[in-house]
């Protein structure tokens, strides 16, 4: 803890930093920018990675010297821990509403945005969320926008690749009970069988869960050919070690709540290639800004970008790209543009429907190899 909290001083302190003094010449305006995402807790590695993301595209965007409304922007990003906590995260949209945030990147959890949009939404604040549950963004609400694939798209596609590739024909099905879990869980099982497969059991735990073992436990005589976790890997990482104690011989698919090398640290050795798991968007490696952005993390940070600090590094550029095309930082001034954008980020296009999701989104499937996510194919 001492060493995860030295980290975040870091960030903070290079965030201050890069809103350093102007020359008194050109006139200045401060912009700020609220994060919201795990940072202690089990989910604090998805925070971090996260948060990274962000700090990025705000220390690129301020090299830039953007003037907006013929002021000379300066983007500070104020971040909250929510820690993965649905009545924290109320509480922390709230502080940023009332800290004047111009937009919001986050939440993570799909059990924070839910409430939270509606506090941002009534302050009129746009809410840029990797959140994946289908609900999000069906409220009608004109200030929240997904900027990830969501669970119809994550949950949906892994299904497919069980059916087709993988051709398993039974399945268990486990979700934590979070609405990110639910959801995906929902509509894992609903193309699962619209493909042919058998759901044998649904169990239920929670994202707070370490034992697994009356689970697997009632699981292992139904002899499915996988296991769909719906959670997170800081629950994931453990099933697998006690599905190895079971010498439970089964695959286990999962989302990108598990798409993440914090599964390999919390597995040990039992986690093998027999682990796949969804992401959204398209592979990093195989994108020129794609590779460019993964170096330039990494030496910024001394660790590889994991789950989503991408996303959290586009979303923040096709903000800052919608106020230049406004020309203004207000939402309700750039948020006409935002809803017609067209932007090539890292990953892809962004441009959104009618309900602020994504038009398109690639999922790309994961195997583990030696203990980390590997790319297999996008789908």
């Amino acid at each position: 803890m001492k060493n995860f909290n030295r980290i975040c001083a870091a960030l903070f302190t290079t965030v201050a930093l890069a809103v350093s003094i102007p020359s008194p010449a050109q006139q200045v305006q401060t912009v700020n920018i609220g994060f919201s995402s795990p940072l202690s807790g089990p989910q604090a590695s998805a925070g971090l990675d996260n948060q990274g993301g962000l700090i990025l595209a705000i220390e690129h965007l301020n090299a830039q010297g953007i003037v907006i409304g013929g002021k000379k922007i300066l983007f500070h990003v104020i971040m909250e821990d929510d820690q993965g906590d649905p009545a924290t995260g109320v509480q922390v949209a709230q502080k940023l509403v009332d800290a004047g945030v111009k937009a919001v990147i986050g939440p993570y959890n799909s059990g924070i945005s839910i409430p939270a949009s509606r506090i941002y939404d009534a302050a009129g604040i746009v809410m840029a969320t990797v959140s994946s549950n289908p609900s999000v963004t069906l409220h009608g609400y004109k200030t929240v926008f997904r900027i990830a694939a969501n669970d119809s798209q994550l949950g949906g596609k892994i299904a497919l690749y069980a059916a087709r590739e993988l051709k398993i024909r039974t399945v268990a099905i486990i979700d934590d009970r979070t609405a990110y879990g639910q959801g995906l869980a929902t509509e894992f099982a609903k193309v699962a069988r619209a493909n042919g497969l058998t759901v044998v059991s649904n169990d239920y735990t929670s994202d707070k869960a370490s034992d697994f073992m009356a689970i697997l436990t009632r699981i292992k005589p139904k002899n499915p050919d996988a296991i769909f976790y719906a959670g997170y890997a800081a629950q994931a990482g453990p099933m697998v070690r006690q599905m190895k104690q079971l010498k439970m011989q089964t695959l286990l698919l999962g989302s990108d709540g598990i798409c993440a090398p914090q599964m390999g640290r919390l597995a040990g050795d039992a986690i093998t290639d027999q682990v796949y798991c969804t992401e959204g968007g398209a592979l990093l490696d195989k994108l020129d800004a794609g590779k460019s952005f993964a170096d330039d993390y990494k030496k910024r940070f001394n660790r590889p970008p994991e789950t989503y600090a991408v996303a959290f590094y586009d979303g923040m550029m096709l903000i800052a790209e919608a106020m230049k095309h406004a020309n203004s930082v207000e939402p309700q001034q750039y948020l006409p543009a935002l809803e017609k954008i067209k932007f090539k980020g890292v990953v892809g296009t962004y441009e959104f429907d009618a309900h602020h999701d994504l038009s398109q989104s690639v999922v790309t499937i994961y195997h583990f190899h030696n203990g980390a996510p590997e790319s297999l194919t996008s789908y």
